[in-house]
């Protein structure tokens, strides 16, 4: 009962996330423009990192030590792809910084090559070929020219997808909840010491502000918290082709709600990167199994 139950609750649970990540581009571009980037994510991950840990209390009779350095790897490179990605918001739209950022799906596989000596396949291939091109898109202007925030959420792609490959390697045989409590633990500590390094801390008023902290409620429960259990559970009671499908729609989440709440400008040119962006995330995901499923039962049906 359980099981079928948690089987029909998974890509409910894998939309929702998708929906709560994509929302969350255009609250995150207005909290950066009040409050420095470093700050914000200290904020963030600490929130996440003590709400995560007394939502899932009793997973601290699994602790062991090396869960410290685990947490520490991948939340080196958390850290790195939201830091990287935030700035990037700063430069470019919420739509675009969305979209951009949905390319590390594709990336995955050629990263795992190179660590895993796995060699992608010729869907992988036509991924790349295709979201290149949708990338050039959308981050091209009419000079050809791309963006300083198109830039950099692209280099945060790259973190992102290393960051998948990083929890890949670290991950087996530990519980991925309390792992993830310390890889949030260790992004706060980074964010930390780099805002003490390079930044000023907010003033108490900047931070009282009730538009903030409404912002930074909404990322800390929601954006941080609810949506990783979310895709955790969802990913364990669902095929994985498919939930990568689902969670890729966040890109698509956070173009419609940059348009209807931040205004975002919309553009053939900019429709016709997405799209190819969201077909080549959905070819290095699935492959086109679906297709290949829907044509089969096609002929079955047709000899009989």
């Amino acid at each position: 009962m359980h099981d079928t139950l948690m089987r029909r609750l998974a890509k409910p649970m894998l939309f929702a996330a998708a929906f709560i990540w994509g929302s969350s581009f255009f609250i995150m571009k207005g909290a950066v423009d009040v409050i420095p980037t470093f700050y914000l994510l200290a904020i963030r991950f600490t929130g996440g990192a003590i709400l995560l840990s007394l939502v899932c209390w009793k997973k601290w009779k699994h602790f062991t030590r090396d869960y410290l350095w685990r947490g520490a790897i991948i939340g080196g490179f958390l850290f790195t792809a939201y830091s990287v990605q935030t700035f990037g918001l700063m430069g470019t739209t919420p739509s675009k910084n969305a979209f951009l950022t949905a390319v590390y799906c594709v990336m995955v596989p050629f990263l795992y090559w190179a660590v895993a000596h796995k060699r992608p396949d010729r869907y992988n291939i036509l991924a790349a070929v295709l979201c290149v091109t949708g990338v050039g898109l959308v981050s091209l202007t009419e000079s050809f020219t791309v963006t300083w925030g198109d830039a950099l959420t692209l280099c945060c792609a790259i973190f992102y997808a290393s960051h998948i490959v990083a929890v890949a390697k670290v991950s087996p045989g530990k519980d991925i909840y309390l792992l993830t409590v310390f890889q949030f633990f260790w992004a706060a500590v980074y964010a930390w010491v780099f805002g003490a390094l390079f930044q000023e801390f907010p003033a108490a008023e900047t931070l009282l502000n009730p538009d903030l902290l409404i912002q930074m409620g909404y990322l800390i429960a929601m954006a941080t918290t609810v949506a990783l259990l979310f895709q955790n559970v969802g990913q364990v009671w669902s095929d994985p082709a498919s939930a990568s499908v689902i969670l890729s729609l966040e890109s698509v989440f956070g173009v419609l709600c940059s348009v209807i709440f931040y205004g975002d400008p919309v553009t053939g040119r900019l429709l016709v990167g997405f799209a190819l962006i969201f077909v080549a995330v959905v070819c290095s995901e699935t492959k086109f199994s679906f297709l290949r499923r829907s044509s089969r039962g096609q002929k079955v049906r047709n000899r009989a």
